[in-house]
């Protein structure tokens, strides 16, 4: 409400660029390709409540189930031909057995019926055994490359998550933080889509070398617009 309020949107989901390739960018935090019907998304952190509670830290156990509905709500509006999963999509290894019977359940229909690629994370680097679909280290859609965690360097055309990024803005006296996309242009870097998924702030130095300099944009998440933020308006925590 504060973004929408404060902040102005060229659209409800605005189309971003990189490398040429037009991409949807949703205010849930994911990316559509419309040309090959990809739905692309990062760090769903499944199971990660149940991963804190078998180490004593008690969260709600619902992480999963409102990550996936989320998921459920975005294949209803894209019908996606294939959906693709930049990593870390389960907290642990142990992740993929300790889901409940409804929570398989619910992620077996919205894999019915399309390709489903899990590309490997570091919190999950051997395929999910028994979550259906396909693992890949990382694969091409295009001219982009799709990866977990983005490389040093001037890697054009690179997708990718691992970050989890944040952007924080001061407006009218008071400091606003969202999760966001990171671009230049070249490669964007998306942020974190699990429920319980934390975030790092886009100037803090994990992000140095990334962006082209200058040339940043964080696109902030609202409740229901994507508002484009250039780099030097962004502030540390």
């Amino acid at each position: 409400m504060i973004l929408s309020a404060l902040l102005r949107a060229d659209e409800i989901e605005p189309t971003l660029s990189v490398c040429g390739v037009a991409l949807v960018a949703h205010p849930a935090g994911a990316l559509y390709e419309p040309s090959s019907g990809a739905l692309v998304l990062a760090d769903l952190h499944l199971e990660k409540g149940s991963s804190f509670a078998r180490r004593g830290q008690m969260l709600p156990p619902y992480d999963t189930a409102t990550t996936l509905g989320r998921l459920a709500r975005l294949v209803d509006v894209y019908r996606p031909r294939v959906v693709i999963a930049l990593g870390d999509s389960f907290h642990d290894r142990g992740g993929p057995a300790r889901l409940t019977d409804a929570d398989r359940g619910a992620l077996t229909a919205l894999q019915r019926g399309r390709d489903w690629i899990w590309i490997s994370g570091n919190h999950d680097p051997e395929p999910p055994a028994g979550c259906g679909g396909e693992t890949a280290a990382e694969m091409a859609l295009g001219p982009l490359a799709l990866r977990h965690e983005p490389t040093a360097g001037a890697r054009r055309g690179e997708i990718a998550g691992h970050l989890h990024p944040v952007a924080r803005i001061a407006v009218r006296g008071r400091g606003l933080r969202r999760r966001c996309f990171a671009t230049d242009g070249a490669r964007i870097v998306l942020p974190a889509f699990g429920a319980y998924a934390g975030g790092l702030n886009v100037r803090d130095a994990a992000f140095g070398g990334l962006f082209a300099p200058g040339a940043l944009t964080a696109w902030m998440l609202g409740e229901t617009g994507v508002y484009a933020i250039a780099g030097g308006a962004l502030r540390p925590d």
